[in-house]
């Protein structure tokens, strides 16, 4: 009865979206291009922040590397997914399984506390541009990046660590496009009661901290936009404001959705359509609401542009003359 007890399934089935063949190709196409855009866009990203010396400012190192983790949150997700669209074998191992849930979750920990570290940075530019320099030291900004990413191994670690109390003794088919953690308690045939207070305890203090921190910084932004004298100067800021604040908005509604609410364990239907949106749809959206809208951004990708133009006109002309 003991080993028994202890007998974990060694493979799981992913289920995905549908079974139906004539959906495949349009919904493998579809993905296929948010993961290509969003993959582009935000590894550019990475690369233009850390090549240009003049974007080396905290608001663009974080920025920096919320991108990097947002491709980081598609490569976990997607491959497995546009592969299963068209594979007979779905199976999973249970290793990977575990791999593809304790990487999600510490990316997907780390992106609440980097948004909370913007809209903080974003509060002392705005509120106290004085002292912006004293206050968002370059110490400030790796600590609090550094700390992200710690926040999000220890927060995956402890959930992916409880896993391993689980018995899988029944079916093995997940009913997810990709591993995630309440499916499995779905499939335990042990009481997930602990797994599932621990999971609402943490994932709900990350969130309020986080959200708290977030909803503080735009109040007393909003509060010193109103204060402006200048009407243009107002629009501005809360143009910025408004689509900052609807990414953070659509990110954090979805986890709240997906791991937040009662009835977790009851209501597995309505997973993928939050998990979609903040896996697939967030991370796409990221790089046109933090960067196309910034002026700097756009200023240095026109030069660069230009430059790499001028120099190819540049060596087509040598060319010629040989």
């Amino acid at each position: 009865m003991a080993k028994e007890n202890h007998t974990i399934k060694s493979e799981f089935i992913l289920t995905g979206f549908t079974d139906h063949p004539e959906l495949k190709t349009l919904l493998f196409v579809v993905f296929l291009t948010v993961f290509l855009i969003t993959i582009v866009g935000n590894l550019g990203l990475v690369i233009l922040i850390s090549k240009e010396h003049r974007l080396h400012t905290p608001m663009y190192i974080f920025l920096g590397n919320l991108a990097l983790v947002d491709s980081c949150c598609a490569c976990a997700v997607t491959p497995k997914m546009l592969r299963n669209f068209f594979s007979k074998n779905r199976m999973i191992s249970f290793y990977e399984c575990m791999a593809q849930f304790y990487f999600l979750c510490t990316v997907e920990t780390a992106d609440c506390f980097l948004l909370a570290a913007m809209a903080y940075d974003r509060y002392v530019a705005i509120c106290k541009p004085l002292q912006y320099h004293t206050m968002m030291s370059k110490k400030l900004c790796i600590q609090m990046t550094t700390g992200a990413y710690i926040a999000g191994n220890l927060h995956s670690m402890i959930h992916v660590g409880l896993l391993f109390r689980l018995n899988f003794c029944g079916s093995n088919h997940i009913n997810h496009f990709y591993c995630d953690i309440l499916p499995l308690y779905r499939l335990s045939c042990v009481d997930p009661y602990v797994n599932e207070l621990v999971l609402f305890i943490f994932s709900g203090s990350v969130q309020v901290f986080t959200i708290g921190s977030v909803l503080i910084s735009y109040i007393y932004i909003l509060l010193s936009i109103f204060k402006m004298k200048s009407k243009n100067g107002r629009v501005k800021a809360f143009s910025t404001c408004a689509s900052h604040f609807l990414s953070v908005s659509l990110f954090y509604g979805s986890l709240f959705f997906m791991y937040i609410r009662p009835n977790l364990l009851e209501e597995g239907d309505k997973d993928i359509p939050a998990a979609i949106l903040f896996t697939e749809v967030v991370p796409l959206l990221n790089p046109f609401i933090y960067s196309l809208r910034n002026k700097e951004v756009i200023t240095i990708l026109r030069k660069i542009l230009k430059k790499e133009k001028s120099q190819k006109s540049l060596k087509q002309m040598m060319s010629t003359i040989h």
